[in-house]
């Protein structure tokens, strides 16, 4: 129905086009955006999902500086093939400023770089370089967010193979003259000199790497101190050790 004036005479139809143009402009953007996170979210849940399963498979690995058996390279090996066709199918959507935009849903990064430190200590008993873990995912760049937060996880494998071998083994696992107690003691120096990220995730991270040299070094005096007392596969009690409480 027409819109008329006081004079009774019809109104010349507004022109919203432009508007309306500018507003269709919005809604498709923002379809777009929705559409790519949900991409990137499942995407992330699948690297996930890969990622702590090559965590599950290294943690049967049962001594440093050695080639993995071939089950275990195998399993990771296609893990990681797989890894990285998921984050390739992605590509296209975090390109520019959308790499930033999507950074929380990519939390999958430090799970991965998680494995990829936690192999590469295994196999030669150093920490994983920025670069070298870049290597192993060449279809996304990763920040230095990605690295430092997936390699502060790495103290909690690094404690529970620690646990696990010592039991096995009746001593700390190491070699050249280090064991995996001092190497995790002397990176958590390195963790204690960077200066304080003022989040919550950053603050948990370092009580939680914390609880996991502390863990470890218990093991080490379980066994100076009483271990020819202690039965084969002994470890400590430490279902009291978890994390302090973050809430303040």
């Amino acid at each position: 129905m027409s819109k008329r004036d006081f004079n009774g005479n019809k109104r010349p139809p507004q022109d919203g086009g432009r508007f309306q143009s500018m507003f269709g402009s919005f809604r498709d953007e923002l379809d777009e955006h929705y559409a790519r996170k949900e991409r990137v979210v499942k995407v992330s849940r699948d690297v996930t999902s890969e990622s702590k399963k090559i965590i599950f498979a290294l943690q049967r690995v049962k001594q440093l500086n050695k080639d993995f058996p071939p089950n275990i390279q195998q399993d990771v090996s296609t893990r990681m093939a797989e890894i990285n066709k998921l984050i390739q199918s992605v590509n296209a959507d975090l390109q520019g400023i959308n790499r930033y935009r999507y950074a929380s849903q990519l939390k999958c990064l430090e799970e991965l770089v998680e494995a990829l430190s936690f192999s590469h200590y295994l196999r030669h008993q150093t920490l994983v370089t920025p670069s070298e873990a870049q290597a192993a995912t060449p279809a996304l760049p990763l920040t230095y967010a990605d690295f430092m937060y997936g390699v502060f996880d790495l103290f909690g494998e690094l404690m529970r193979f620690a646990t696990v071998t010592t039991a096995q083994k009746g001593e700390l696992v190491g070699d050249h003259g280090r064991t995996i107690l001092s190497d995790m003691q002397e990176l958590g120096f390195g963790f204690e000199m960077l200066p304080e990220v003022r989040t919550k995730d950053f603050r948990f991270k370092m009580q939680t790497m914390r609880q996991s040299v502390v863990k470890v070094e218990k093991l080490g005096y379980g066994l100076s101190v009483r271990g020819s007392e202690r039965p084969k596969g002994w470890v400590p009690d430490m279902k009291d050790d978890g994390p302090p409480n973050t809430e303040e």
